[in-house]
């Protein structure tokens, strides 16, 4: 609804050369989260998901858009002990779910008459959905596997505290920062974005005392411009 009013007042004073408008977008996401207080990541531990939904470009010139949005993206990680085919081996998989919300501003550079290099940055805020925990257990030739729905806690974001956390849960409500770059085209965009998260997931943790247990999510798309 903020966008539909920020297209109306900027449509007239447009020049034609960005026409913006809507771009429906989906592909793959490399998740991974945090595990170490600097907060760096093991590659190993690297979940493929997936990404699909909604932006919508309102453009305030031929070299600047604002680029709000709605996502249906998957983040997580992965954790191995072992190796598969050991009589002792250990693979688990979380992937929370997000319906999420980039605001982006987005700076454009004109490469052929039809192609257009964009590079950008924003904030995001996102909400737990749904989701998966897997596991798999070898132990001397006997397998067992689990899979649960992702638990999380019901925490009221208006408040500095965190309500009903517990041990098993995460939160339901995470925000960072984005990163984008990518090429447009009259009908299509291809492009990379990298989400940092700023809220440490783990139930019942505090944000600020490290850089651990937090989203970080690349994320590979292709869009149709409408």
């Amino acid at each position: 609804m903020m966008s539909v009013g920020a297209i109306a007042q900027v449509k007239g004073s447009v020049d034609e050369g960005n026409t913006g408008g809507l771009i429906i977008k989906g592909g793959l996401n490399l998740a991974n989260i945090s595990g170490a207080p600097n907060g760096r990541v093991d590659e190993a531990h690297t979940l493929k998901s997936f990404v699909v939904g909604l932006a919508y470009d309102i453009p305030f010139s031929d070299a600047f858009s604002f680029q709000p949005g709605i996502l249906y993206t998957g983040k997580g990680a992965k954790t191995q002990l072992g190796q598969e085919g050991n009589p002792f081996y250990y693979r688990a998989t979380s992937n929370p779910r997000y319906l999420e919300v980039p605001l982006n501003f987005v700076g454009k550079i004109a490469l052929t008459q039809t192609a257009n290099f964009y590079i950008g940055a924003g904030p995001y805020a996102a909400m737990g959905i749904n989701g998966k925990n897997k596991v798999d257990k070898y132990i001397l030739g006997a397998h067992t596997s689990t899979s649960e729905n992702i638990a999380f806690s019901k925490d009221n974001p208006t408040t500095a505290q965190e309500e009903n956390y517990a041990y098993g849960k995460i939160k339901r409500f995470d925000y960072g920062l984005n990163a984008l770059a990518g090429v447009e085209f009259t009908r299509f965009t291809v492009g990379a974005n990298y989400g940092y998260g700023l809220v440490n997931i783990n139930s019942g943790t505090d944000n600020s005392s490290s850089d651990k247990g937090k989203n970080r999510v690349w994320s590979f798309t292709i869009g149709l411009k409408l």
